[in-house]
């Protein structure tokens, strides 16, 4: 029953968010992990700076990985090859 519904999520083509919206993603978790490292620096109450130094991080190296993943699938498949609906 469960290897059904992932056959049928892996045949579905079209995308959940607006291409605009999708490309900026990759920079939105840039920016908001300069954001909250910069907000560990200047907050001082309870583990406010570990939690956003944690989150920081977490963005940065997120928002890097998607970005690099896709100039990496951009760069290896040729254009022909890809979707563009």
């Amino acid at each position: 029953m469960v290897s059904g519904f992932f056959c049928e999520v892996r045949r579905l083509n079209s995308m959940w968010l607006s291409k605009p919206l999708y490309e900026f993603l990759p920079f939105f978790y840039l920016l908001a992990g300069l954001l909250l490292l910069g907000a560990s620096i200047y907050l001082n109450y309870w583990y406010w700076p570990t939690i956003c130094l944690i989150a920081g991080f977490v963005c940065l190296i997120g928002g890097l990985m998607v970005l690099l993943k896709r100039r990496d699938f951009r760069y290896n498949v040729p254009r022909d090859q890809v979707d563009e609906d």
